[in-house]
């Protein structure tokens, strides 16, 4: 009996908006510098890149790309994570809203 070859899985791309209470943002970003460093050493991590939205400083996107949804899952169990979920309603306005892409450019 043959086997398939094992088929690449695209990498998962994804896009988290993020708002911080009125005056808050600085705190947003002093978080993403802190735990920046430690994702991006994250086995499976191609992408952790936060911006701002020009003329809100309260409004951010978080910009991720990872190798696989194993290693996406990974990266939501670690404890620096955990840890930075837990910190984030103190100055977000609400949950963050995850968008995931589809693998290719559509055009």
């Amino acid at each position: 009996m043959s086997q398939q070859p094992h088929q690449p899985q695209p990498p998962v791309k994804l896009v988290v908006l993020i708002t911080t209470l009125p005056g808050r943002g600085r705190e947003q970003e002093a978080a993403y510098e802190r735990l920046a460093p430690l994702v991006r050493a994250e086995e499976g991590c191609l992408r952790y890149d936060l911006h701002g939205v020009a003329g809100d400083p309260d409004r951010f996107v978080l910009i991720e790309e990872w190798t696989s949804k194993a290693a996406l899952a990974a990266h939501d169990a670690t404890p620096h994570m955990i840890e930075a979920d837990a910190a984030a309603p103190a100055f977000r306005a609400g949950p963050a809203q995850v968008l995931e892409l589809t693998a290719d450019a559509l055009a």
